[in-house]
Formats: structure tokens, sequence, C-alpha cells
């Protein structure tokens, strides 16, 4: 699989064995016994491989690209090394009750350093904390996750994400707010931008404006969940209008007057 594979992209980059190999920083010898599957490539040339042509090991040594369409080789041209419609079963690990009902795996700050090697484990999820929200679809898959920092009020640190699971990310709307889990960063709860058409990444904003825009490329996320509630343990500053302003002087003003009324009588 791998030997036709490699051939084929190279013939679709237009180059020869001795070039690419060059290119490669690999000998001709080498290049083309992976190619006419006499050898195999060791990881670090698989990384190299990889590198070069933009798609994921994974992918390589797994997926025919003689079965692809035209579509399929235009997200690999565009730099997509995932199935980003979803279209494919993603991996996700669940935790269930005894009534085979999920349950959402709640998230703490000392296991969310983790999350980037463990989000697929179930050795890692079984022994994460669970919670029932009855008010929640049960054919959707929700997870609970903390937040850090003061990108994203009026969610402060220390508050508790509940997320969606969102298989076709083509599917997210502009301004959506969602947990991100990247290769890098981690947990990241950020309001999204979709660019995938155009940049193959979603832009990431903070609701906080001191904070910069960036960008994550689609081969950098592990998965994403669309926000749906937070947990926090404060309460969020409230701003009366004046008229509600008005009410509330009154209403103050009324009961320190009865007050008064009582004390003359007694």
């Amino acid at each position: 699989m791998v030997g036709k594979n490699l051939k084929l992209l190279r013939k679709r980059a237009k180059k020869s064995q001795e070039d690419l190999a060059k290119e490669l920083g690999l000998t001709r010898s080498s290049y083309s016994g992976y190619e006419n599957n006499v050898a195999q490539p060791n990881i670090e040339s698989l990384m190299l491989i990889s590198d070069y042509f933009k798609v994921s090991i994974d992918e390589l040594v797994r997926n025919d690209f003689e079965k692809y369409n035209n579509s399929d080789w235009k997200k690999v041209d565009q730099g997509f090394s995932i199935d980003i419609e979803g279209k494919k079963l993603r991996v996700l690990t669940t935790i269930v009750n005894d009534k085979n009902e999920d349950l959402i795996e709640h998230v703490p700050v000392k296991a969310s350093a983790g999350y980037t090697t463990g989000y697929a484990d179930p050795d890692y999820l079984k022994v994460l904390p669970t919670f029932h929200l009855p008010f929640l679809s049960r054919d959707r898959k929700y997870r609970s996750f903390p937040i850090k920092g003061d990108s994203m009020p009026p969610v402060v640190e220390g508050s508790f994400v509940v997320g969606e699971f969102v298989q076709n990310w083509m599917s997210i709307s502009n301004g959506t707010p969602c947990v991100i889990i990247t290769k890098d960063e981690g947990v990241v709860f950020k309001v999204i931008h979709n660019l995938l058409e155009s940049k193959q990444s979603f832009q990431l904003s903070s609701t906080n404006t001191f904070y910069e825009p960036y960008y994550v490329h689609v081969n950098d996320i592990l998965e994403i969940w669309k926000f749906v509630n937070y947990i926090s343990p404060e309460l969020p500053d409230v701003r009366l209008d004046d008229n509600n302003l008005s009410k509330s002087i009154n209403t103050v003003q009324k009961e320190l007057h009865e007050l008064k009324s009582m004390i003359n009588k007694s």
C-alpha cells in the first residue's frame, strides 16, 4: 500500500525518483526500495514524506490513493490530511451508565494537560468524574472542560464549559464559541471563524479584545466541541439600566419608610 501511494504522489508532483529522493535527503536506492516494496520506510522517513506531501502518516499507510476521487485530491492539495466533514467515523471514546446512556465526562484541571493524548484512551476517560444533565439532547455527545485565563468573559477562570461534539467541522458557523483541542495548545475555548475553504484553518478569537485573534490549521486540531453552557463559581457582573435602577431605588426607599414606621410605632 505504501509503495503504490508513494509512486502515485511522486507522479502527481511530476518528480523523478532521483529528484524526490534528493529533496527528501534520501538515497535514490532507498527511496526506490520504498516504492517497489523491497523495503519499508522507517518512522523518520515516513515523517519526511508526510511533511513533504502534506498527508498524514496514517493516511499514507492505511488509505489506497488509487481510489481517491477529484474531491479527495483537492483536499490533499489544499493541505487537509483529515476528514473535516466527518464522513468517516471520528475516534470518540465515551463512558455510559448501566442503562447504556452516555454520561458527560468531566475533565478536571489536573487531567486537562493529558487530554491531547488520552482523549481516545478508555483508561484515561474511565477515571474521569461523570455527571448527567437531563435537559440536554440524548442523541448528542457532551463533555465538560476546564477554562483557564481571562480571554473569554463572562466565562471566568475556574469555570467549566459543557460542549457538544462536532462531527462535521464544515458545519461550524462563524461566531460559534467552541472548545478546540489542538495538538500544541491542548484545551482552548474561543470563538471560531470558519476559514476552511480559503485558508484550511480556523480563526480563533477571544471575547476579551486584549487578546489578538490567531489561526489554527485544521491538521493541528484533534477535536471540536460546540459551546452548550457553562458552570461558573462566580456571578457575572449585572448592570441595571436607568429604568431598573430607578425601580430599585424606589423599592429601597419604600422599604426604609416602612421600617421607620415600624420603629416609630414601637
